[in-house]
This record gives C-alpha cells, sequence and structure tokens, in this order.
C-alpha cells in the first residue's frame, strides 16, 4: 500500500517532539512543518491527475486528443506515449528535449518521473493495476492554498497508551474499492474520561522511519473534521507503551484532492467519541468515496 503523508517524512513528523521546549511548543512546530510539507511544490496539494494504463500505448499530454490529457497550461500538447506490456511500462518522448524512450520505474520509494513543462509524472501500482499520477507545480489548489485549521492543542487527548499484541494481517480498503492485507501488530488501547477505547494500527515506512499508523474515525467526523475520517502517526511501541496523540493527527490526501488513492479506517477503528484534537476539515472536504476514475 502506497502510504501518504503529505510533502513530509514520518520522521520528521515525529522528531517535531524533540526540539521544542514545551508540549503546546511542540505541537505548533509539527503543525508548522506539515504546512510547510503542503507547500511543497510536489506536495499531494499539486495532484492533477490519476490515469489507469491499458495494456499497449498510451498517449499523454496537454492536447483532447491524447488518451490522458494534462492541464492544458502546463504541459505540452504531446508529451508522448507509455507503453504497456504486461508489467513493464516504456516512456516513448513525443520530442526530444523531454529525453529518450526509458523503462520506468514504479516499485520503491522512488519511482521514475517525467518532467514536462510544470507537470511531473510517475507510475504507481494498485493491485493489478498500473497508473499515471499526474502533479503540477502551478496546481491553483496548491496556489489557493490557505492553511489548515486545528483544534486548540488539549493535553487530554495525549495518551500513554497499552499495545495488546494481536499480530495478524487485517484487510485496508480505499477509496477505489480494492483491499489489502496490512500487518497489524495489535490493539492499542487508551482511557479517556474513564471509558476504555481501542484502536488497532498497522505500520508505516522502513527501518528508522517505521511508525503505527492509525487510520480511524471519530464522532467529530459528521461535522468539523474529513467526514472519510483522520491519520495518525506514533513511534514503535517501548515496553509495550505507546505515545499516542491526536494533537498530531491530520487529514488524508483525499480531503485536497479527487485523485489520491486513501486509505480508509478498518471497521475496528471507528472510536464512539470526539476527538476534538489535531486538523479540522479543509473547506468543505471531498465526499468520502471520491470520483477517482477520471
Amino acid at each position: 500500500m502506497a502510504r501518504l503523508l503529505i510533502g513530509i517524512t514520518v520522521f520528521a513528523l515525529l522528531a517535531m517532539s524533540a526540539q521544542p521546549t514545551s508540549y503546546s511548543d511542540s505541537i505548533r512546530a509539527w503543525q508548522a512543518h506539515r504546512d510547510e510539507g503542503l507547500r511543497a511544490p510536489d506536495s499531494w496539494l499539486t495532484l492533477v491527475g490519476l490515469f489507469w494504463l491499458k495494456q499497449g500505448d498510451n498517449t499523454i499530454g496537454a492536447a483532447s486528443s491524447n488518451d490522458f490529457v494534462l492541464p492544458s497550461h502546463s504541459a505540452p500538447e504531446h508529451v508522448g506515449k507509455l507503453h504497456l506490456a504486461g508489467d513493464k511500462i516504456e516512456f516513448i518522448p513525443a520530442t526530444a528535449d523531454l529525453g529518450a524512450p526509458r523503462t520506468l520505474r514504479y516499485d520503491g520509494e522512488k519511482p521514475s518521473v517525467v518532467k514536462a513543462g510544470s507537470v511531473s509524472f510517475f507510475i504507481i501500482k494498485r493491485g493489478d493495476q498500473f497508473a499515471v499520477r499526474a502533479k503540477d507545480s502551478e496546481s491553483p489548489v496548491l496556489k489557493h492554498f490557505t492553511g489548515m485549521q486545528y483544534f486548540p492543542i488539549n493535553p487530554a487527548f495525549h495518551f500513554e497508551a497499552t499495545l495488546i499484541p494481536d499480530v495478524k494481517k487485517i484487510p485496508i480498503s480505499n477509496v477505489l474499492g480494492k483491499t489489502e492485507e496490512e500487518e497489524s501488530p495489535g490493539f492499542v488501547e487508551f482511557t479517556y474520561a474513564g471509558k476504555q477505547y481501542r484502536l488497532r494500527p498497522i505500520y508505516e515506512g522502513k527501518g528508522a522511519q517505521k511508525t503505527l499508523y492509525f487510520l480511524f474515525k471519530d464522532l467529530t467526523n459528521a461535522t468539523s473534521t474529513y467526514q472519510a475520517g483522520r491519520m495518525l502517526n506514533t513511534p514503535l511501541p517501548k515496553d509495550g507503551k505507546v505515545d499516542l496523540d491526536f494533537n498530531r493527527s491530520y487529514n488524508p490526501p483525499c480531503t485536497f484532492t479527487p485523485y489520491a488513492t486513501c486509505p480508509l479506517p478498518p471497521k475496528e477503528n471507528r472510536l464512539d467519541l470526539a476527538v476534538e484534537a489535531g486538523e479540522k476539515r479543509y473547506g468543505s472536504g471531498h465526499a468520502e468515496f471520491p470520483d477517482v476514475t477520471r
């Protein structure tokens, strides 16, 4: 499953707490770093297209005659074609200034990127399907970004939670209706207002950047937070304890763009609790299952 932190690494998100001098300072620093990442020229706010490849030739460019049409103000009319043969994808540029034909990588953290004007695109794989994900550093969504709104910082939503081991793979569905099995270490249990709650995390990242990754819904989704839920990363458990801080919860990319393939919270992670901490909904938010098939 592709991970979704927006223009900012897991390590940077978690490291914010080590530098400031107070808890409130650490949250404000996290918010500032989050804002910086969202405003980056390759953030999720620059996403302008998600195009599913068919076997054989797939043309791409700004002209309407292309199979996949890029923003007309940002890209050449004809960028080239992507030839899909089995699981091999070759890019054949329309003009020499766009480079030579080459095979595009899609595995790993650094896929091959093709640049054309202010647009760049690369290949992603979801299940057994391939798609082109296009970004535009001149995206109107990025230009008109007004910043995130947050609930007041509330230490009552910062918990020393307990890991209840129950290692197994669980199904995680995404907005495309596809499901992948993800490893979960168990439940993370915390107590709020005298009542116990549980969430089941999966993993995100590798090596030193590996974290617990929570996809959750709560009672605020109906009013003040993103309808499909929010996300939260924590350090890995230490001595059976988890530093669970909802003041660091954030919106998935689908709140900004209909072209992301966001995972959805598993059924275990629907809290009968209003988590009034972390990021609020941005604007009106997109529908829970946005149309990403365009």
